[in-house]
């Protein structure tokens, strides 16, 4: 029941003293109490009714106003029998703290309130649960056959009140009630996805809560009370678990596999309210709810096995070294169901991918394979699903992506089509970042847009060396591209470590030490030298100083390392050791 209808429940002669527009908030309970502390006997949306006896002077009420709003209740009744009056330092501190604030008339007894209240709540909760039944059969049966995930949401928009989406494990929103309003902002996406990540492989016991706003996502369970003066929104989180990967409980995980194998691939079903003091039979039907939309997200997996079928085929033969012919014929067959209407000869790229965990007992060809598919929909593509433009086969612990991509017209030529490695990973890297949780990376390789059959091995090749590149870098999750593969970055990665180690060693740990002994900053001249290809006004105007000074550290950086910075090679060697160390 909401506090308004306490107000105007004239039996009750109860006057609002502060907190109209709190009025909405939902009584859970009553309590009679006069402790000065009775947060233990508090969870929360209780209206507590206290004869003032724990008052002494002013300075009580706040505290015991702080108290009672730190515990989340719905309001506070004072009686006015014992101080004839509810004193103004009461009626202060519950507009400080937005606690709604009545009084209660010494003819009315707090048992008539308690028994009014107990009555109405009980009332409801009958009445929701005899609910929940038909609920559960009308959702049960209007299932994904009868119009996808979005039919069940706005089920629990117009029944239940709930604003609810499902998210993938990227944060890109799937579906939504139609009573949800505008679509979830992309930040509070990719923040919800995170938490959901990080909560399931640290194996916390789901619905996972969380508040966004007010300074950032923080979950409910780590101090924050929903709806408290820092502000924010909260939300439940529930795991979708399809049938193919273990259903299990829908607040539990799956029992039968390592989270590794699926926790980046799961979509989960985000709730805007905090499901942590619902009954049991509302937490059962959301898990139906969850049920319902793994049967989707089952369907749609089905959907995607054609476009596998055709990477694996078209994979196998370019790895066997097929005739360029025979690759092209199975091309032309790929190219209306990847991208239909927009000609049989598109442009082609490849990505590739690939998955690894600490410790190396889990297949990352699947997990890779999963993970592709969702980062690189297309959320521009007409239809009921996000795209249906790629596909992807996967070979021992690498996923690899064949991208159909529009021929360059005429007037663009020139142009450069087609996907970008940074681009792929811009929204998505934090939210992956908390799925691999220390112990896995996900490292990706993009190569150039080909036009024919006969570029396909070259860009397969190019994907893989760029994956390289990315998986020399530091970080949980890296792309590169081809772009960088015409340069010495491709060649760095490679150089072995210990080789790394006594090549800089040799050229820079003589000017480190020179550097730690006076202080005389060596190696950021040298650095700030060759980035200006050795011009001398420049470098010292730069680095703020004369050229006669600049000159002075050149000439103790040539004589410390026994190199000639005039000399190209010796130039050289500096360079790459910097890039190197």
């Amino acid at each position: 029941m909401r506090l308004r209808a306490l107000l105007e429940t004239d039996v009750l002669g109860l006057r609002l003293l502060g907190g109209e527009d709190e009025l909405d908030r939902t009584v859970r309970g009553v309590m009679t109490t006069d402790l000065r502390d009775p947060s233990r006997y508090l969870s929360g949306g209780e209206l507590v009714l206290t004869g003032l006896a724990w008052r002494n002077d002013a300075a009580d009420s706040e505290k015991f106003v702080r108290i009672l709003a730190q515990a989340g209740v719905a309001a506070v009744a004072a009686g006015e029998a014992e101080l004839g009056a509810v004193p103004e330092d009461l009626v202060d501190a519950c507009a400080r703290h937005r606690l709604p604030l009545f009084a209660v008339n010494e003819r009315v007894a707090f048992a008539t309130i308690t028994e009014h209240v107990v009555r109405q709540v009980s009332g409801e909760r009958a009445g929701d649960l005899a609910a929940v039944v038909d609920r559960h059969r009308r959702l049960m049966t209007s299932g994904p056959a009868g119009g996808g995930p979005d039919v069940v949401l706005d089920l629990l928009g117009t029944d239940l009140d709930l604003r609810a989406w499902v998210l993938s494990p990227t944060g890109r929103p799937i579906a939504g009630s139609a009573g949800a309003g505008a679509v979830l902002p992309a930040p509070v996406c990719a923040a919800l996805a995170a938490e959901h990540l990080t909560a399931s492989r640290t194996g916390r016991r789901g619905p996972h809560r969380v508040t966004i706003g007010g300074g950032g996502p923080k979950g409910v369970g780590e101090g924050r009370r929903p709806g408290d003066a820092s502000g924010g929104a909260t939300y439940s989180l529930f795991p979708i678990r399809s049938s193919g990967r273990g259903t299990g409980s829908g607040t539990a995980p799956a029992p039968a596999r390592d989270v590794r194998e699926t926790v980046l691939s799961d979509w989960f079903l985000a709730v805007e309210a905090d499901a942590g003091d619902w009954p049991e039979e509302r937490l059962d039907l959301l898990q139906g709810v969850t049920q319902l939309i793994a049967v989707e997200r089952d369907r749609r997996d089905a959907a995607r096995t054609v476009r596998r079928r055709l990477a694996q085929e078209v994979l196998e033969l370019v790895q066997t070294g097929a005739a360029p012919a025979e690759i092209a014929a199975r091309l032309r067959v790929a190219a209306p169901v990847l991208l239909p209407g927009l000609g049989a000869a598109p442009h082609w790229q490849v990505v590739v991918a690939r998955v690894e965990w600490d410790g190396g007992d889990i297949e990352g060809g699947p997990v890779a394979q999963s993970l592709l598919e969702e980062i690189l929909v297309d959320p521009l593509a007409s239809g009921p699903e996000p795209s249906d433009r790629i596909a992807v086969a996967h070979t021992g612990d690498e996923a690899i992506a064949l991208v159909p991509l529009p021929a360059v017209a005429a007037d663009h030529e020139g142009e450069e089509p087609g996907l970008l490695a940074d681009a792929l990973l811009d929204t998505v890297r934090d939210p992956l970042s908390g799925g691999l949780d220390g112990d896995g990376r996900l490292t990706l390789g993009v190569s150039a847009s080909v036009h024919s059959a006969e570029g396909l091995r070259g860009a397969l090749e190019e994907a893989r060396h760029a994956r390289r590149v990315a998986a020399a870098r530091p970080g949980r999750v890296c792309a590169a591209g081809h772009q960088e593969l015409a340069s010495h970055v491709l060649l760095l990665p490679f150089v072995p470590d210990d080789v790394r180690r006594a090549f800089t060693a040799r050229l820079l740990d003589p000017l480190r030490d020179y550097d730690r002994r006076h202080r005389a900053e060596l190696v950021p001249t040298l650095e700030a030298f060759l980035d200006s290809d050795g011009s001398w006004t420049r470098c010292a105007s730069r680095l703020h100083l004369h050229v006669n000074t600049l000159r002075y550290r050149v000439g103790r950086i040539e004589q410390l390392t026994g190199r000639d910075l005039s000399r190209l090679e010796d130039k050289l060697d500096f360079f790459l050791a910097l890039r190197m160390s």
